[in-house]
């Protein structure tokens, strides 16, 4: 893990959407990778749950994390693909205000190339208030992949949504 903590004073929380982890029938490697990794950068986690592919659950835990916990990020992980019970973007979208697209979309093109399978995430991101919700793959190898495009934008994405933007063009230091 990184000594770099470029998270500091992050509050995250990470949500894995999986019938079989939420029945106890796997093992949550994606959850307990993005966890880890948050918190190696610095970043407190302060939720992390696992709940069954359904819609309702979903978003009421989304919303929970943002409204009652008011964490500044939550990553999902899981339910972004194209099987008939992948919900996790229906719920994103249903408790974001606003959609931040350049996040997925960087994250697919960055990734493809390597693993074309990305192509067929439909993971979104957007905001609840100022939470930054983003949708990752079910994968570990996924997550990390994901993770190395969307982590040295999060510091500044959670300054902007808490208004202490930094200068353009100045490098964000922890």
């Amino acid at each position: 893990m990184s000594e770099d903590k470029r998270l500091r004073g992050v509050r995250c929380g990470v949500l894995t959407a999986s019938e079989r982890v939420s029945r106890g029938a796997g093992k949550n490697d994606s959850g307990e990778y993005l966890a880890q990794t948050l918190a190696a950068f610095g970043a407190e986690v302060v939720a992390h749950v696992t709940v069954p592919d359904d819609l309702e659950i979903i978003a009421r835990s989304l919303s929970d994390m943002a409204d009652t916990l008011g964490v500044d990020v939550v990553l999902t992980t899981g339910g972004s693909g194209v099987a008939p019970r992948d919900v996790t973007p229906e719920a994103t979208l249903r408790v974001i205000e606003r959609q931040v697209p350049g996040i997925p979309e960087a994250a697919r093109t960055a990734t493809a190339a390597q693993a074309p399978l990305a192509m067929l995430s439909r993971a979104v991101a957007g905001i609840r208030g100022r939470t930054l919700i983003i949708n990752l793959p079910g994968s570990p190898r996924g997550v990390r992949e994901w993770l190395n495009v969307i982590l040295p934008v999060l510091p500044h994405a959670v300054e902007l949504l808490q208004e202490r933007p930094l200068e353009w063009g100045r490098e964000h230091k922890p």
